[in-house]
């Protein structure tokens, strides 16, 4: 069983969304020792939506998946069809095994040391909280998706910029989307958004304060400390949240007839990692980015009557050669990107801060690709310390690729102070059986991405056991049809 001392709240409820025609809300009550606090969930439209009510429901309970080993009851003050109340179950039991794996056991910052277990169970992460909607009833969803139209959900950083850029050139109808969160996080979309809003007429924009929502729950954590605290480069528990983004921007999806779903989830390489802690499986906090979670969805929605595929155009490829390829083929979308947690503004311009985990990071690929990193608003000194910062740990890259783009580096600049090693694989289009699979793309997308891609890239290769194996195109083709045919 959960914890008990991992208690927060008597329950969480969510009362029953309103809609109007450019607006959705949920008023969130949280019961505290006999007390009752409030805060409603807000989503704005810039154009009038159609008012699905299940669409506001879904929207509206994603920020509880978070919180349900903190809690005994989860109260929906509406009925849930059994459909969305199956996905509600599921996200929570694998976003609490991640939590309690990656905010628990192994804690942040932001966990006060008495509530971090000494010893760990299975039954630990399993979720506390009961949902209970106010009754069970089928509410179907009449849509016909188009899949000649793709959604790009656009972050301001380079795999969704990428992504987008592929997408106009193979000619598929393109919406750029844009979740406005009310806090810091949407400076790092500005440049991109004033650019799209500017040049690309199916740009849509959604308003929320779903951030504002998730601070106002973990600010009455009784386990949590430093809630809020600036420059914060992880959250304190959410750690599953990709799913409100595309779920508010489900009214649009129906009123375009969009059939594709497309988030900028690069290559992460499974080697050297178990997905598994003390007998509980994980995803090292990043299920709702994984191949796992875009199979699922893609599932979800076909059993929800909604028929949209969600997946993403870069999968196979690592950060280094998105930035590679978006420098090259796609330069003004290049200068929009903004990689950072704590992007601040100068004059009209907002700039990254060129010390966080991400902007060393992108530094380095630039470097590695010897691109000018003073284009996307870098400056001297982010590139004349970024080798003591990665001498001290301040970077999250895959292993080979970091030494692999060391490496380049340090055969462009042989007085760089650090060395690398070579990976062949790096500079490849990656598959393996967890992390990118033959068929994560689409057929009638597929080759024409491998055909954008293969000029910036060294060829194909496919993981076998620990070891990269070159594969030529046809085997990677091949594979994909043979499991699409069940062969």
């Amino acid at each position: 069983m959960s914890l008990p001392e991992l208690k927060c709240f008597d329950f969480i409820l969510i009362e029953r969304p309103k809609v109007s025609a450019r607006r959705i809300s949920a008023r969130y009550v949280l019961g505290i020792d006999g007390e009752e606090l409030g805060y409603n969930l807000i989503h704005r439209y810039h154009e009038r939506i159609p008012k699905v009510e299940a669409f506001a429901k879904l929207v509206s309970i994603i920020p509880a998946i978070n919180y349900g080993l903190f809690t005994p009851e989860i109260r929906f003050d509406f009925p849930l069809d059994p459909r969305d109340l199956r996905f509600f179950r599921d996200m929570m039991e694998v976003t609490a095994r991640d939590i309690f794996v990656n905010r628990i056991a192994q804690p942040s910052e932001f966990i006060k040391p008495e509530f971090v277990p000494r010893e760990v169970t299975p039954e630990m992460a399993e979720p506390m909280a009961k949902p209970l909607p106010e009754k069970i009833e089928e509410e179907p969803i009449d849509f016909e998706p188009a899949y000649s139209k793709c959604a790009v959900m656009l972050s301001g950083g380079k795999e969704s910029l990428l992504t987008y850029g592929m997408m106009k050139e193979l000619g598929c109808e393109v919406y750029p989307f844009f979740y406005n969160e009310s806090g810091g996080h949407w400076r790092v979309a500005i440049p991109a958004y004033r650019w799209f809003e500017g040049n690309e007429p199916r740009t849509k924009r959604v308003w929320s304060n779903a951030d504002r929502l998730y601070t106002f729950i973990e600010k009455n954590m009784k386990i949590l400390q430093n809630v809020g605290k600036p420059r914060a480069e992880v959250y304190p528990i959410r750690l599953f949240f990709f799913a409100g983004y595309s779920f508010a921007f489900l009214p649009l999806m129906h009123k375009y007839g969009i059939g594709n779903l497309l988030f900028g989830n690069e290559y992460d390489d499974p080697r050297g990692l178990s997905y598994e802690y003390n007998g509980i499986c994980h995803y090292y906090a990043t299920y709702d980015q994984s191949w796992d979670f875009e199979k699922y969805m893609t599932r979800w929605f076909a059993e929800r009557g909604l028929g949209i595929r969600q997946w993403s155009a870069v999968r196979p490829i690592t950060g280094l050669i998105v930035e590679r390829v978006l420098h090259s083929r796609y330069p003004e979308l290049f200068k929009l990107q903004r990689s950072c947690h704590s992007v601040h503004r100068e004059g009209d311009d907002y700039i990254p801060c060129g010390k966080c985990f991400k902007c060393n990071g992108v530094l380095t690929f630039l470097l590695a690709n010897g691109i000018d990193p003073t284009l996307i608003k870098y400056k001297p000194e982010h590139v004349e310390g970024l080798a003591e910062r990665i001498r001290a740990g301040k970077i999250r890259l895959d292993k080979d690729e970091l030494e692999h783009s060391l490496y380049l580096i340090k055969r462009r600049n042989p007085d760089f102070p650090l060395d690398g090693k070579p990976h062949w694989h790096v500079e490849m289009l990656h598959f393996d059986g967890r992390n990118s699979g033959f068929d994560a793309i689409p057929e009638e997308f597929r080759e024409g991405i491998y055909r954008l891609l293969e000029p910036y890239t060294k060829g194909y290769a496919y993981l076998k056991g620990d070891h990269w194996v070159r594969i030529p195109r046809e085997e990677a083709i091949k594979g994909a049809l043979k499991k699409e045919e069940g062969l």
